[in-house]
């Protein structure tokens, strides 16, 4: 019988490599070979190795559709083996029958006990263009499995929600797919329950873990990410706990101790922003490339609750304009905090905390002149105990009323920019891709490296960062309640326009604002990203019936829809896709938000919040109600306590620096695909990145503050902290 070579790659994590017995079984279209030991004298599998080896059929099974791996504990124990059949990670294998080319079979996942894993030639394939039913078999029973191990519970059938289940001719007419695709669909979500885990009712669902322990190893971190991560975060607390910080909960007693107290860990940002914090063009400018630029919108009309006059803002507009001719011009921005109004507050070592919900009026200044703030009005309702605080007030009252913008900043930032939008959105997107793409779809090749590590990071989170009783309940002054009726809130608003950068420079009137480095940096990136989604769809969808017949795809796309958005048709967000251009703005979409937007969002966390007084995380006296009052001791009474304050700068510290293992945007060190078109792709892809950093690298050289949140290198492919 024909000889078959068969290669294989191990991974080179620690523990990747195994001691159990590894076999394969070769499947072909005249049937399947029993297990076919890969064995050899001495150890096999090694972490890091590439190994040969040949196994002989007892038959010839035509020509090859598919390779099971088994692996199990070897016979008789070996020394130094672990007891118990032990984890393994295979990267790919590649089988060469007698006389022909290679066949590569790509893997990238973890092997845990005694199991087998079917591998698929690495030619990515859509559900129509496999005609063979042991293949139609295989992504069927594929996708089942993925969805047994990313569970959901069990409720009622989401396909009947939207009510697909009947009438698939009528449902034709509403949706842009046909009578046969509807079918397959239907037949897909019939099969599966409904919901995921709801974590919080009004929330994005998510997956179905209360510990990372209990995690999958293929979403779990590496174990050089995992002790990383805790000795960074170790070496951080124990530091403040020698010093007695953690267990203060008093006052801090000068802005000069917080200096001295935060020395560990300083970096040329936060050197910056201590320097700079009080004066008004630094305020202004982190509406722009701050933590959070994605608020700033330009202000035609005045709400008619900011009643802002000309007496007020004369100071700094200057002789010969006014107020309605600087609306006109369109020179005036607003930043509101409606969303904070009425959200409930929290209790910190026995005291009430506060919370506001601001808006503030800025100035841009002709030519390339910085961005100023004209008015700040501490509530949504105008009135005689709501003054207008203004830059030709007093020292303290002026900068008082910019620390409770503040404030209100790092509530709106970390519950809805950064955890709603950068961490509970891609886990949608990274739980549907495991739930309804099958391994050797096109999709799923393409968007896998941007899921790496969402689910570990964001379990980590419920289970450590957002459970009762965690950081976010000791130490921020709207607690988990606060941030859940925020989350709420933002989620009957939240559209997709927002979500594709383009769209959401456009609506919020931000095109032409000078040194909005996150617009200029971001609209590069997502250019690079949609050419490079371009390309990869023109090579698998020749046409737009291409797209609607996808069955998987559909699926994909209302799965997100229906347990991410909760199928809520206002968020514009679509269920299903008709054309190519919808699929690539959607993937474009999918992969700027796993990527870029999180590091625009999260990587400064610690540069701008290190120095406390600049993003004070809760307030302990209410805000001022008349003007006249504000002094250094009521400045100081009513930012945040010292262990809050210590609490929520070491959780910083941990959630703004990657802890290794990195993998850069545009970095595929797992090659799914094995064409050459979409190798091509990703090359020119990364070459375009490397041109944008170097744009950016450049401008940054003249910048006394770098702007380096959204430089390619330092972007992570995925939410993965």
């Amino acid at each position: 019988m024909a000889k078959f070579r068969v290669r294989v790659s191990t991974g080179e994590a620690f523990g990747a490599g195994t001691w159990d017995k590894i076999s394969v079984s070769i499947v072909g279209t005249r049937g399947e070979t029993p297990p076919l030991p890969l064995d050899r004298l001495g150890k096999e599998f090694n972490a890091g190795a590439e190994e040969d080896f040949e196994v002989t059929p007892p038959e010839d099974v035509g020509r090859v559709l598919l390779v099971r791996v088994h692996k199990a504990p070897p016979a008789r124990s070996r020394p130094l083996a672990p007891s118990a059949g032990d984890a393994w990670f295979c990267r790919w294998l590649q089988l060469t029958p007698h006389g022909a080319a290679p066949l590569c079979f790509p893997c990238y996942q973890w092997l845990e006990g005694e199991r087998s894993l079917v591998l698929r030639e690495g030619t990515a394939k859509i559900s129509w263009e496999d005609h063979h039913p042991t293949l139609q078999q295989q992504r069927r029973e594929e996708l089942q499995a993925r969805r047994e191990t990313y569970r959901a519970q069990k409720d009622s059938c989401l396909w009947k929600g939207a009510g697909l289940d009947q009438g698939l001719e009528e449902s034709a007419t509403l949706y842009p797919l046909s009578v046969g695709s509807l079918r397959l669909l239907a037949d897909c979500l019939l099969a599966l329950p409904s919901s995921w885990k709801t974590y919080i009712p009004g929330w994005p669902r998510c997956l179905d873990e209360e510990t990372v322990k209990n995690l999958n190893l293929n979403i779990k971190y590496s174990v050089a990410k995992n002790t990383t991560f805790y000795l960074r975060g170790g070496s951080a607390l124990a530091e403040l706990k020698l010093k007695g910080l953690l267990d203060r909960k008093g006052l801090w007693k000068s802005l000069k101790e917080m200096r001295r107290v935060f020395n560990f860990r300083k970096t040329p940002a936060v050197e910056y922003v201590c320097e700079h914090w009080q004066e008004d063009a630094f305020f202004a400018y982190q509406f722009l490339n701050g933590l959070n630029p994605v608020l700033i919108r330009r202000c035609h009309h005045l709400p008619k609750n900011f009643p802002v006059t000309d007496a007020m803002v004369a100071p700094v507009l200057g002789p010969g304009t006014s107020l309605q001719a600087e609306l006109e011009k369109g020179s005036l921005f607003l930043v509101d905090y409606d969303l904070l109004a009425g959200v409930r507050t929290n209790v910190i070592n026995g005291r009430p905390q506060f919370s506001t919900a601001p808006m503030t009026l800025l100035y841009q200044r002709p030519g390339r002149g910085p961005l100023l703030p004209l008015a700040i009005q501490l509530s949504q309702t105008p009135g005689p105990n709501s003054p207008i605080f203004l830059p030709s007030d007093d020292k303290w009252d002026w900068l008082l009323a910019k620390t409770w913008v503040r404030n209100a900043e790092f509530s709106i930032h970390e519950a809805l920019t950064h955890l709603l939008q950068a961490h509970l959105v891609p886990e949608v997107f990274a739980l549907a891709t495991l739930r309804q793409l099958p391994h050797c779809h096109p999709l799923f090749k393409l968007l896998i490296p941007h899921t790496r590590y969402t689910l570990h990071i964001n379990t980590l989170a419920r289970e450590r960062l957002i459970a009762p009783g965690q950081v976010v309940d000791r130490s921020t002054g709207l607690g988990i309640g606060g941030f859940s009726e925020l989350i709420q809130k933002n989620m009957k608003q939240l559209n997709y326009s927002a979500l594709c950068l383009p769209d959401d420079i456009r609506a919020r009137g931000v095109e032409d604002i000078p040194d909005y480095y996150y617009r200029d940096d971001g609209m590069q990136i997502w250019g690079a990203v949609e050419r490079f989604v371009s390309e990869m769809i023109g090579i698998y969808y020749p046409s737009d019936e291409s797209v609607r017949d996808d069955s998987e795809l559909q699926a994909w796309v209302w799965e997100i829809f229906s347990e991410g958005f909760l199928g809520r048709e206002s968020s514009g967000l679509p269920s299903t896709l008709g054309t190519r251009e919808a699929l690539i703005q959607y993937v474009t979409m999918v992969i700027f938000n796993c990527s870029a937007k999180h590091s625009a969002v999260s990587a400064g966390q610690f540069d701008f919040a290190a120095w406390m007084p600049n993003l004070p995380p809760s307030m302990q006296l209410p805000p001022p109600t008349s003007k006249g009052q504000a002094r250094l001791e009521g400045f100081l009474a009513t930012l945040p306590p010292v262990n809050a304050t210590c609490d929520v700068v070491i959780a910083l510290w941990l959630l703004s620096k990657e802890p290794g293992d990195r993998r850069p945007l545009g970095t595929y060190p797992d090659e799914y695909f094995t064409e050459e078109a979409p190798r091509r792709s990703i090359a020119a892809f990364q070459s375009r990145l490397a041109e944008i950093s170097r744009d950016i690298q450049e401008r940054n050289h003249s910048l006394a503050l770098p702007y380096p949140y959204l430089d390619p290198p330092l972007i992570e492919n995925s939410v993965s902290i």
